[in-house]
């Protein structure tokens, strides 16, 4: 049995090494995992930028990648917690961004300011229970190549938004968008789709 397996299945231990790992209260790691574990764990590419002021919440025991040119812009937030985070090449995550796993962005991403991406949500079924107590639930979202996101926008959890879509600023997207398609609104919806025939934007 693996160390990882180990840890998993003893409840006292697993415990114990989140707690060496975890700042008590805070979903972010503690600075030694920061200083010491997460540079040798962790890809970033070649000529990458993570801003100063941006916040890195990753942990060892999740996936992080940051793919080459791509960058963080101040004052956005990264947290692979509970999934995965992976960013392709040439992506850029704007001011004020909130990215929490499991999530995947693929090349040449652009997201503009103060958007959410979040493949977490609390359960709410048991009223007895405050929600933040309760299972947290996970359902990964995949943002293909070349999609432009306006600012003010959320990705709610399980979305697939294809690749060469525009999804208008303010805009809740809730359900899937297809490639080459412009989506706008609360929820989102799709308003046009490029036509290759006419090499054209066109209103559906």
């Amino acid at each position: 049995m693996s160390l990882a397996s180990t840890i998993k299945s003893n409840p006292g231990l697993k415990k114990f090494v989140h707690g060496l790992i975890v700042s008590k209260r805070r979903s972010e790691p503690r600075r030694w995992v920061k200083w010491f574990v997460n540079p040798f764990v962790h890809k970033r590419g070649k000529n990458s930028l993570v801003k100063f002021y941006a916040r890195l919440d990753v942990f060892p025991f999740n996936d992080f990648r940051l793919g080459e040119n791509s960058i963080i812009e101040d004052f956005a937030v990264i947290n692979n917690g509970v999934g995965a985070v992976l960013v392709g090449n040439n992506v850029g995550i704007g001011l004020s961004n909130v990215i929490i796993g499991p999530v995947i962005l693929g090349n040449y991403v652009m997201l503009a300011q103060n958007i959410v991406i979040s493949g977490l949500n609390h359960g709410f079924e048991d009223v007895t229970i405050p929600p933040r107590l309760q299972k947290v639930v996970t359902k990964q979202i995949t943002i293909n190549d070349n999609v432009w996101v306006g600012a003010n926008s959320s990705i709610t959890a399980g979305i697939t938004i294809g690749k060469n879509a525009i999804i208008g600023a303010g805009s809740v997207v809730t359900k899937d968008i297809p490639e080459y398609c412009v989506a706008v609104g609360n929820p989102a919806k799709v308003i046009k789709k490029y036509n290759f025939e006419t090499g054209s934007w066109e209103r559906v």
